[in-house]
Formats: C-alpha cells, structure tokens, sequence
C-alpha cells in the first residue's frame, strides 16, 4: 500500500530524512507488530510505533488498569482505573493516529495461543516483566521466525537487545536462551510490583525499544542483534554488552531439544507454588477480629515494613532460612509479601528445609489487603 496526501503530509519529517525517506516510510506502513504487554515499556512504545506510522498494531494484554500503574503507565489516567489496558490503549491510540489499524488481544498469552497469534505479524516486541512470558515470547518467535525486539526495567535499570533477527547477510542472531539458559530461582528477582521502578525510567527505555521495532521492520541501521544494552538512570552509564549464539540452545543450537512450546510457569518453577495453601484476605481479616492467635511473618525489605505493614514479626526472605528458629511449627503461621511471590517462596523454603507444615499465604500479599480490607495502607 503505498501513503496517502494526507499520511505524506503527517511522516513529512521521516520524508526528509536521509536513508529514510517515501520507500522507508511505506514500509512501516506495510509492516505488522505484535506489542506484548501495555504497562511501562509497553505505553511508550506503542505511542511511539502509532505515531511513526507502523501500519498494524496487535495489542496484547489481560490485565486493568490499576492506581499504582499510573507514574509510569503514561497511556492510561485516573478514571481509567479498573479498565481494560488492551480497549483504553487501543481507543487513546486510534485519537493518536487514525491511519494504524490495531489488532486487540484481551487475553493471557500462553503456549496455548501464542503461537496462533504471533504468526500474524512481521515482528513482536516483548514488554513483559515476568519470565514466563519471557521464555515463552521468545520461545513462540524463534519456533515462527519472527524477530524477538525485547527490552526490562528494574528500579533504576533497563536493557534492551533484539533477538531472533536475521542479518543482511542470512546469519541468524542470538535469542534470550542464549543469554539466559534457565530461569531465576523464584521470587530471586521481584517484578515492578515487588522491587520497584522509577518513573521516567520504562519511557527511556520503551523510546529505544520502539527505534529498534522501527530498524527491525524498515531494514534501516543495525538493529541490537548481538548486543545487550544495558542503562543505568542514576549515573546515566550505559554498557553495550556482545552475546553470541550458544550452540547448546535447546531451542536452535546443534541437538534441539524443544520443538514445541512447553508449560512456561513450571519451567520456570512458579508451578509448585500455586500448591501451598493460601488464605484470602478477607479470611485473614475475620480470624483477626476473631482474635485468633495467628503468627504473621512479614517477608518483605525493611523499608517497605517500616513504610507500611499489618502488624507481625519481620524476617525478610534473604534472612528466612537463618532465622527458621523464629517461626514456630504449631498454630497457623501466615507468611506475608507484596503480592504474595516473596512470601509464597518463603513457604517452599520452609517446607522444603525444615519440614513445615503449618504454614499458608497471604493471597496477593499487601496489594490484595489493600483493595479488599484496607484502601490507606500506605503501600509503595
């Protein structure tokens, strides 16, 4: 398809850029890009690709939009709180720019339908901030050979690299396995929701993923294939780090060993912690006025106790196997965290080590209590 008057008219800047120019522009308006994920990295990103004139744009999330989303989220507002990501992004973006058609996926992508979906477009852009979705964004692109355009953000620190892409000259570059052969242990890395992340520091970031979507597509520059950029706000350092491909790659080395997409949260060995008993916060809150004697062990960092708790003893988790003696093996313990990760890796340690077997988690940590008993807890 090639521009319109009017579409001439609004890419006028890309029009005169050297290396750029009519053909360029046309291209993005014929490519396709999944964007996963509408949070921090995903808002700026898909502002940007609308803006620049990507032709079609999947969006794919389940989640809504939430208060503590909003200093970093910058697609969404106040009265967008409880509201779909996907349908609010999608509406605001359609304002933005009416000549990008967008794809709406209101849905968990899984190995069940991720691999239906990213085959619809030319390259996915992965805005996730759990492994799970990591693996399997990566997984799914290398199995359908599209490029893999991935960036993270952590408290004060981002990177960003592009995996999966073919080269000019026919080489295949690295995907995320070969930097990353196996997961964390769980809980070892918090999400945003858990450790934090400054505000501006997803919109940096997003920005570059979206100039490397835009490379990716048009074929203009070099794209990070190959290299791991890594960015640091607080000192403004950046390091350009050199991977390679690893000839283990259970995916594409030399013996594959995956061939299809797998079970992605037991890959990453969250699965064994949907076994431990939980209890509702609102539970919790009944056998609390009941006067219960329950034993609450909060497993958070001391600033974020200090900040705001529900009473109970403090033992963080990097301290939970040292300091067991502290938490008795009779009566109901409940182990508590921000969103219940933290707390739910506690358990499997206890269990695991010491043989627990009286203790139960607070379902969705602090953030839950917050919605449901407790809307001024002071939580951060």
């Amino acid at each position: 398809m090639t521009l319109s008057d009017q579409e001439k008219l609004r890419y006028s800047r890309h029009l005169n850029l050297p290396m750029f120019g009519l053909e360029v522009q046309e291209k993005l308006k014929n490519s396709k890009v999944l964007v996963v994920g509408t949070g921090g990295l995903g808002a700026p990103m898909l502002q940007y690709l609308t803006a620049v004139g990507v032709g079609t744009i999947g969006v794919v999330d389940f989640d809504v939009v939430d208060e503590s989303n909003l200093q970093r989220q910058v697609l969404f507002g106040s009265h967008d709180i409880g509201k779909s990501k996907t349908s609010v992004a999608i509406a605001k973006l359609k304002l933005q720019n009416p000549f990008v058609t967008f794809l709406e996926f209101n849905v968990k992508l899984e190995a069940s339908n991720a691999l239906a979906i990213i085959e619809q477009f030319d390259a996915v852009a992965d805005g996730t901030d759990n492994f799970p979705t990591r693996y399997l964004v990566n997984d799914a692109c290398v199995l359908t050979g599209k490029p893999n355009i991935y960036a993270s953000i952590y408290r004060f620190e981002g990177q960003v690299s592009v995996f999966n892409w073919i080269n000019n000259e026919g080489l295949l570059g690295p995907n995320y396995r070969d930097i990353f052969p196996t997961p964390p242990p769980p809980g070892m890395v918090p999400n945003c929701a858990e450790g934090g992340v400054l505000g501006v520091l997803p919109g940096i970031i997003g920005s570059i993923q979206a100039s490397e979507v835009i490379k990716v597509l048009t074929g203009i520059g070099a794209p990070l294939s190959g290299k791991l950029f890594l960015f640091d706000v607080l000192d403004f350092s950046t390091r350009v780090l050199n991977i390679k491909r690893d000839p283990l790659n259970p995916l594409n080395g030399i013996i594959p060993s995956i061939t299809e997409l797998i079970d992605y949260e037991e890959f990453c060995g969250l699965k064994q912690l949907t076994t431990i008993e939980v209890l509702a916060p609102q539970d919790l809150h009944r056998r609390i006025l009941e006067g219960e004697a329950l034993c609450l062990i909060d497993v958070r960092e001391e600033e974020e106790f200090h900040q705001a708790n529900i009473g109970g003893k403090w033992i963080p988790l990097n301290e939970i196997e040292r300091r067991f003696d502290e938490i008795p093996k009779s009566g109901t313990v409940v182990l508590i965290c921000k969103s219940g990760q933290r707390s739910a890796t506690a358990i499997r340690r206890l269990i695991d080590q010491q043989g627990y077997q009286n203790l139960c988690n607070l379902e969705g940590g602090l953030i839950a209590w917050k919605r449901v008993i407790s809307p001024d807890l002071n939580l951060f």
